[in-house]
């Protein structure tokens, strides 16, 4: 028998293609760089970071059968991630996700991760055919959903019989996707992981402050929001209780893409060790810290 994973992660698993440069970049630069391709997706990401902090994550995703889909599962497996629950498409290519970094940050990205959404509720089956769980015997466990799922797949896991045990953990994937969480944001069992601009959009209002950002989300219905602001402050908001803020330790920024889904995982693991709420977030953010400064060390 298959050992159940200790914790999932919901979403996108794919090829990330992302093009860095060492200096500040403009709309139209044509710059000398480096070019890397690696395994990313919210999803993924997420689980590699579980996987480096020990534990045995499992991811329910779309992936092609085509080349690049068998190497990219024999990839994350090799880092520690599950991927036996995964929906395997003979139809459907595997997703990719293209960016361009400078020193300035994230210059543009594009995400292609239209097969996710093409398979739909085809990757959850492993949660009601007694694989992972039932109706009568959900999983009872921790959920890392990402805002790559369709807004329609969105709300049905937010009523769904079979996430009524889970705790969700939910982030938005991007910015262009945070509306997708508006069926998860008064969901009493979920806790959403946002960086500044995806918080003013899912509340429809600019923020000046993650201390802001969270008690906007908090007044809008959200049971516990974190809210991310780059080399600012941060918040953790609960409903019922305090708003925590804490800045993330200074650090030169090589790289973004990955660093909220590290944030994320991180303090994900830090509460499931016990960690307080103020322990968890320091943890968090110096998590991301090191994955901005290059260093993925655990």
């Amino acid at each position: 028998m298959l050992t159940k994973p200790d914790i999932l992660c919901i979403g996108s698993v794919l090829w990330d293609i992302i093009g860095r440069a060492p200096q500040h970049m403009l709309i139209g630069a044509d710059v000398p760089g480096r070019i890397t391709r690696v395994p990313g997706g919210v999803a993924m990401n997420i689980a590699m970071t579980f996987a480096r902090f020990g534990l045995r994550p499992g991811v329910l995703t779309a992936v092609g059968r085509d080349p690049q889909g068998v190497e990219l599962i024999a990839a994350a497996e090799r880092m520690g991630v599950d991927c036996a629950h995964a929906y395997l498409s003979d139809d459907l290519p595997t997703d990719r996700y293209m960016a361009v970094e400078g020193a300035n940050g994230l210059i543009a990205a594009i995400a292609d991760a239209h097969s996710l959404e093409a398979a739909g509720d085809k990757i959850l089956r492993p949660l009601a055919d007694g694989r992972l769980g039932s109706v009568h015997h959900p999983w009872a466990g921790p959920v890392a959903l990402d805002g790559n799922l369709t807004t329609a797949l969105l709300a049905d896991i937010a009523l769904s019989p079979l996430f009524a045990r889970a705790r969700l953990c939910v982030a938005p994937a991007s910015p262009g996707k945070a509306e997708r969480l508006v069926p998860l944001l008064a969901h009493p069992g979920a806790t959403l992981y946002l960086n500044l601009e995806e918080a003013g959009i899912l509340c429809q209002s600019p923020f000046a402050t993650a201390r802001d950002a969270a008690a906007g989300l908090l007044a809008r219905g959200a049971a516990r929001v974190l809210v991310t602001d780059g080399g600012r402050a941060a918040a953790d908001g609960l409903a019922g209780g305090d708003i925590l803020c804490e800045a993330p330790p200074p650090v030169m920024v090589t790289r973004v893409t990955g660093a909220g889904d590290t944030f994320m995982a991180a303090h994900i693991v830090a509460e499931r060790a016990g960690a307080p709420r103020d322990a968890a977030l320091s943890r968090a953010l110096a998590a991301a810290a090191r994955h901005v400064s290059g260093d993925i060390a655990t």
